[in-house]
C-alpha cells in the first residue's frame, strides 16, 4: 500500500549536533587531528590595528582554504557555497548551523594584505612539516627534488613579443598587482636574474610567468612548482615557486636544501634528482655540503665516432695532468707564463694538451685524434664532483635512488589530478607561491591522515 504524502512542517525546536552528523571515517576528521592553528593569531597580531571593527577570525579563513585545497575546490565563491551547505565542512571550520560564512572577497583582502606581509602561509606549511617530523614520518636522510610546470592564468592573446617588451617603461603606480610583483623580482634568482635570456613572448597580465614548450606540445605560460621531499614517506619538506627554466629550478633546489637545514635542522645524506640538476656547479655545491649526489651527470664528453673519449684517459690529480692509454702526458701548462693573459682563463674550464710531436709519432693516433695534430681534453672546474656522481651511478644504491625519485612525480600527479591544481587562479610570483604552499600543506595533511588514521571508536553499549 502506498504511504501517505509527506507533509513538510517546520519544527519549533531542533535537537541537532554537527558532531553526530559527521562520519567517523570522514577525511576531515582525520585531518583535523593534525591542524594546529594556535600560532596563527600571535603570528598575525602585529599586522592588525588596535582600533576599528573586529575582523573575521583568521583561523576560520585558514580552515576554509584548507578545505578548498584538500578537496580541489579552486573557486573561492564556490568554496563559500560548499562550506555553507556541507555539514562536514562546517564542522571542520568550527561553524554551527546558524553561523554566517565569510564573503569570498575576505580571502582576497587578507591574502594580498596580512597573509603575505606576515608570510602566514609559509608559517602554516612549516608548522605541518614540523608535525610530520614529530610523528616520525621524516628522517631527513634521503631527500629528492623535482619541478613541475603549472599553467599560469595568462593567455597568448594578451602577450607581447620580445622585441616590443620593455620593463623599464612600465609605471609601477598604474600597473596591476601582478606586474608590480614582476618588477620587484627582476633581480631575484628564482625569476628575473635566473637567466639573461629573454623569453620569446611576455604576458601583459602576468609577466613573471614563463613562455615554455617543455611538454613537447603547444607553448603556454607557466610557473614551476619545486618540491623537496623526504623519501621515507613522501612528505613535502619544502616548496618554492620559480620561472619555468632549468637555471631557476636548480637555484630553487639549493634554496630549499639550505632552508630545511636552517629551519628543521635536516642534514641529508642523499640528494636525489633527475638530469636537469646534473650540471657541474650544482654537483659541486652538493658535494661541498657532504651530500651524496644521486643525480645523472650532464656530460657531453663522450664520442660516437669510435675514438677515445675523456673517460679513457686517466686523471692524475697530484700532478695536474691526464695520462693517455699509451702513457703520454696531457698537461695544462708546460712552463710558467709572465703574461697573465696566457695563464688560466678563469672561465671554469681548463684545457689539457699533448705534445704535437708525441701524437704524430703515436701508433694509436687513429684511435685518439685522427683529424687533429694533437689531442686536447677539457676539464671543468667541478670535475671532481662530477666524478663523485658518476661513481655513485655505478653502485646498487643508485637504482634505489632512482626508484625513490618517482615519489616526487607521484606527488605532482596527485597535485594535478586529485587537488585540481593544473592551472593557477592567482597571478604574479606571490600568487603562485601562495597556491603552491597551500597545496603542499594540504598534501602533507592528507598524508598524515592516511599514514596515522584515527583510532576506531569504541562500540556503543546496547
Amino acid at each position: 500500500m502506498m504511504g501517505a504524502r509527506q507533509q513538510v512542517q517546520g519544527a519549533l525546536f531542533y535537537d541537532f549536533s554537527l558532531e553526530d552528523h559527521v562520519p567517523q571515517d570522514h577525511l576531515l576528521r582525520s585531518i583535523d587531528r593534525f591542524v594546529d592553528l594556535s600560532g596563527v593569531r600571535p603570528h598575525l597580531a602585529p599586522f592588525y590595528s588596535h582600533t576599528g571593527r573586529p575582523s573575521i577570525d583568521p583561523e576560520l579563513l585558514i580552515r576554509m582554504l584548507l578545505v578548498g585545497y584538500c578537496f580541489g575546490i579552486r573557486s573561492e565563491r564556490r568554496l563559500c557555497e560548499e562550506v555553507h551547505l556541507n555539514l562536514a565542512y562546517r564542522w571542520f571550520c568550527r561553524l554551527d548551523l546558524t553561523a554566517p560564512v565569510p564573503d569570498h572577497s575576505s580571502f582576497s583582502k587578507n591574502r594580498h594584505g596580512r597573509f603575505r606581509e606576515s608570510a602566514l602561509l609559509r608559517h602554516l606549511f612549516e608548522t605541518v612539516v614540523a608535525r610530520c617530523i614529530a610523528e616520525g614520518l621524516v628522517s631527513g636522510q634521503r631527500l629528492a627534488v623535482d619541478a613541475s610546470l603549472i599553467a599560469a592564468d595568462a593567455s597568448k592573446q594578451n602577450a607581447t613579443p620580445r622585441e616590443e617588451w620593455n620593463a623599464q617603461s612600465i609605471d609601477p603606480v598604474e600597473a596591476s598587482r601582478a606586474v608590480r610583483e614582476y618588477l620587484e623580482v627582476l633581480d631575484h634568482e628564482a625569476f628575473g636574474a635566473a637567466s639573461e635570456v629573454e623569453p620569446k613572448v611576455t604576458s601583459r597580465a602576468d609577466p613573471a610567468s614563463q613562455w615554455t614548450a617543455a611538454h613537447k606540445a603547444p607553448a603556454f605560460f607557466a610557473y614551476s612548482d619545486n618540491y623537496l621531499i623526504d623519501t621515507d614517506h613522501g612528505v613535502i619538506v619544502d616548496v618554492e615557486g620559480t620561472r619555468s627554466i632549468r637555471q631557476a629550478e636548480v637555484g630553487a633546489a639549493r634554496t630549499m636544501v639550505d632552508r630545511v637545514r636552517n629551519v628543521f635542522d635536516l642534514h641529508p645524506d642523499w640528494l636525489i634528482a633527475d638530469t636537469a640538476y646534473g650540471s657541474g656547479p650544482m654537483l659541486g655545491w652538493v658535494v661541498d655540503r657532504e651530500i651524496a649526489p644521486f643525480i645523472p651527470v650532464i656530460d657531453k664528453s663522450g664520442r660516437t665516432d669510435g675514438t677515445w673519449s675523456r673517460e679513457d684517459f686517466e686523471w692524475d690529480a697530484e700532478n695536474n695532468r691526464y695520462i693517455c692509454p699509451e702513457g703520454h702526458d696531457l698537461k695544462q701548462f708546460r712552463r710558467n707564463y709572465s703574461d697573465p693573459n696566457r695563464g688560466p682563463s678563469g672561465k671554469g674550464v681548463a684545457k689539457y694538451r699533448a705534445l704535437k710531436m708525441t701524437c704524430q709519432n703515436c701508433p694509436s693516433k687513429s684511435k685518439c685524434c685522427p683529424n687533429a695534430d694533437f689531442r686536447a681534453i677539457t676539464r671543468e672546474e667541478h670535475e671532481d664532483a662530477r666524478q663523485v656522481a658518476r661513481d655513485l651511478a655505478k653502485t646498487g644504491n643508485y637504482e634505489i635512488a632512482m626508484k625513490l625519485r618517482k615519489k616526487v612525480e607521484m606527488l605532482f600527479a596527485h597535485l594535478k589530478r586529485i587537488l585540481g591544481l593544473g592551472r593557477l587562479r592567482l597571478r604574479g610570483p606571490c600568487g603562485a607561491n601562495d597556491e603552491f604552499l597551500l597545496a603542499a600543506t594540504a598534501q602533507n595533511l592528507r598524508k598524515l591522515a592516511k599514514l596515522l588514521p584515527a583510532p576506531a571508536a569504541p562500540p556503543v553499549a546496547p
